[in-house]
């Protein structure tokens, strides 16, 4: 359990570590995620200034109740009639129907605007820069341009494309076909083509000479999805039957004629919806009149008759009651039934209003049972006359109501009135809506740092080489110096002629504190060696080990040793450069091949101290010198003569030279650069020195750029002071 919770706990160790070095990768490429986020806000910006605005017209309907309209008795036109659902008219007002409608009436199948300016140059535009009208730029709108098509007819191939209207001052203007022909036209004045079928009227025209303007004649089904995209139809809360039409477009006045054509080509078919309805309800009652009125006639008919026969004037006093009473139950009767109808749609028998409509129900049938038993107790004749008298009031009642209803239809129909009000006309409002500057700028800062904090996380993902001395530790290579980036050294190997030694004309650099360091490291690192002889190696070139062995051996010199510097790269060595050696003088290959003793090839260097091998004439078998024992003579040689003997030998994993020079001094430093040495080669140049029963001291990391270890990891190290001895006068 112990050792669980210790496993937990390195695990929440190791996550907030990885989080920190997240965030500390994010703050050293702050630079990175400042340049992006800047450069993403002046592309919003422009954007933002290059879109041309948006402007939204509205207008609010009103939907009103049906009720009463309907061609019914009032008591079935109660049950049939209900006001309009919303979601219904909101997909009519959507349809082909009214939209179309709306295309024809407006002529919204064809439009005309001008030639629009990039959005670079656009966004200069807004931000004040005055734009000539020289060159291509004249043909471009300004935003002062005016253009009103009063008539426009193509013939069926050229629907959808664009006819060019090119200004030519005062009232004149060329139209540039799509069929490739050129017309000159005037304002007010039609040109018509009967033989293609074209024809196009400009009613106004007020623009510079060379401003463009596009005109499009649209297919009925392209300007339908047009308006459609761009219009909205909601409804102001719940069960209001109140809607709210909103409609976008570039141009306020012509969003605000669109709208308008819509609400009323939606007026008008309801008007229309509404009239049919009518005739239809009415020509229905109309048929109905006749049977009602010979209804009514036969009631009559059958009342006077049995009146004359039994010589029965009226019902009396009693009688005439007990069907005032009647008739008033059962119209009391009949209300109650539509509310419960109404009632049945919203709670169920239980629930006490239910409850409280079927007791009064219920009391009303027992008032109309017993007064339709007291009709029983009365004598033959008024009951008979009872009878006949309340059918022919009934049949009195249902003719009187087909003859309002009737009356009432004409009126609507004669009217035209909808059940749709307009309550606000289509206006648009004087702001635009879009482009939204604020919310576009900020979308942009945000893309810019996440793009920037992207950046930062690839480039260090990308990034194959050493990032710090704690990845060749890792590995198992202890870390002898850093050494920082020297610009000046950077590209020093491709330089003709000599090349400098930084130690001696930059001693106060920090990259040379670097080097004095590594001195000191050697010092107590190499005790136990068999020799004071290094090789210095590295994985693959321009890792810098030259430089490397160049600098050390001057701070050393400086530090009162005898150094011998040897040049063992018998291939492509050029350490000799840093001596001004001249490359025809003899040295390493000469004396491994027995040609000159080791004091004819000892060259002073600069400073007392300093000595160097050249590396003499470049053999064709490099190896096979090097595995002689005239190797093992020279190094044990320089131990007695000199306090530390450099070789500098050649990348590892190119040849076998630097093993064979492994085996005979006392130690080797493995070079890797920052930011350039892959940890695979690392592990490469371990697994064959591995293999060749040999071991690496230790590693020198060089070229350590702390600007760009802030990057990566948030955090570097380098010399911020200067620290020398005081000279006393």
């Amino acid at each position: 359990m112990a050792g669980e919770e210790v496993n937990q706990m390195s695990h929440l160790d190791d996550d907030e570590i990885n989080l920190g070095d997240l965030v500390r990768r994010l703050w050293g490429g702050k630079v990175w995620i400042a340049g992006t986020t800047g450069v993403a806000a002046l592309v919003g910006l422009f954007i933002a200034a290059g879109t041309p605005p948006t402007y939204r017209a509205d207008a609010l309907l009103q939907l009103e109740e049906k009720r009463g309209q309907l061609a019914l008795p009032s008591a079935l036109s109660d049950l049939a009639g209900s006001e309009p659902r919303s979601e219904t008219e909101i997909e009519i007002i959507r349809s082909r129907l009214v939209l179309g409608q709306a295309v024809a009436d407006a002529h919204l199948d064809w439009y005309a605007v001008p030639r629009k300016l990039p959005t670079v140059l656009s966004a200069l535009a807004k931000f004040g820069f005055p734009l000539p009208d020289v060159g291509g730029l004249s043909a471009f709108a300004r935003g002062d341009e005016k253009l009103r098509v009063d008539l426009l007819e193509v013939p069926a191939e050229w629907i959808g494309q664009s006819i060019r209207l090119v200004s030519n001052g005062a009232t004149g203007f060329t139209v540039f076909l799509p069929n490739g022909a050129e017309v000159e036209g005037r304002v007010g004045v039609p040109l018509i083509d009967a033989g293609r079928g074209f024809a196009l009227r400009i009613g106004e025209l007020d623009a510079p000479e060379a401003r463009e303007f596009d005109i499009v004649h649209l297919s009925e089904t392209s300007a339908i999805s047009s308006l459609r995209g761009r219009l909205s139809v909601t409804e102001r809360g719940r069960y209001t039957g109140v809607l709210e039409l909103g409609f976008t477009g570039e141009n306020p006045d012509e969003t605000e004629r669109t709208l308008h054509a819509i609400s009323q080509a939606y007026l008008k078919q309801n008007v229309s919806r509404s009239a049919a309805e009518a005739e239809s309800s009415l020509a229905f009652i109309e048929s109905q009149l006749p049977e009602a009125e010979q209804t009514l006639r036969k009631a009559e008919a059958s009342l006077n008759q049995y009146r004359q026969a039994q010589q029965a004037i009226d019902l009396g006093f009693e009688g005439q009651s007990l069907l005032t009473q009647i008739t008033n139950l059962e119209s009391e009767l009949q209300k109650l039934a539509d509310e419960e109808d109404t009632l049945a749609e919203r709670y169920t028998p239980n629930h006490p209003t239910y409850q409280q409509l079927l007791s009064a129900k219920s009391r009303l049938q027992e008032r109309l049972e017993r007064l339709r038993s007291e009709v029983g107790s009365l004598p033959q004749t008024q009951r008979v006359v009872f009878n006949l008298t309340r059918d022919l009031e009934l049949a009195q009642a249902g003719y009187v109501e087909l003859l309002n209803r009737a009356q009432e239809l004409r009126v609507m129909k004669a009217s035209t009135i909808g059940n749709v009000r307009i309550v606000d006309q289509a206006r648009t409002a004087p702001y635009p809506i879009a482009p939204r500057s604020a919310r576009i700028v900020a979308l942009s800062v945000l893309l810019g740092l996440l793009s920037g904090a992207g950046l930062v996380l690839l480039r260090h993902m990308l990034r194959r080489g050493i990032q710090s001395a704690k990845d060749l530790e890792a590995m198992g290579l202890p870390v002898f110096a850093t050494i920082n980036y020297l610009p000046e050294a950077a590209q020093h190997r491709k330089r003709q002629g000599s090349l400098p030694i930084y130690a001696l004309s930059k001693p106060d650099d920090v990259v040379i504190e670097g080097f004095r360091s590594l001195r000191t490291s050697l010092h107590f690192g190499l005790i136990d060696a068999s020799t004071r002889s290094l090789a210095i190696t590295s994985s693959a070139p321009e890792a810098g080990k030259s430089f490397v062995v160049t600098n050390l051996g001057v701070v050393a010199a400086q530090a009162g040793q005898r150094v011998c510097i040897v040049d063992a790269d018998l291939r492509r060595g050029y350490l000799r450069r840093y001596f001004s050696v001249p490359k025809v003088h003899r040295g390493l290959s000469e004396y491994l091949a027995g040609e000159v003793d080791l004091e004819d090839i000892v060259v002073p260097g600069p400073i007392p101290g300093l000595y160097f091998i050249p590396p003499g004439q470049f053999p064709p078998n490099p190896s096979e010198l090097l595995m002689r024992d005239r190797l093992t003579d020279l190094v044990n040689a320089l131990d007695q003569s000199f306090d530390l003997a450099l070789f500098d030998t050649p990348p590892v994993l190119a040849v076998t030279d630097p093993m064979i020079i492994s085996r005979a001094v006392g130690g080797t430093i493995l070079v890797a650069r920052y930011d350039v040495t892959p940890l695979g080669e690392i592990e490469a140049v371990q697994r064959q020195f591995l293999n060749s029963g040999l071991r690496l001291a230790g590693s020198v990391l060089n070229g350590f750029d702390p600007r760009r270890a802030s990057e990566s990891s948030g955090y570097g190290y380098g010399y911020s002071y200067r620290y020398a001895y005081k000279r006393e006068d």
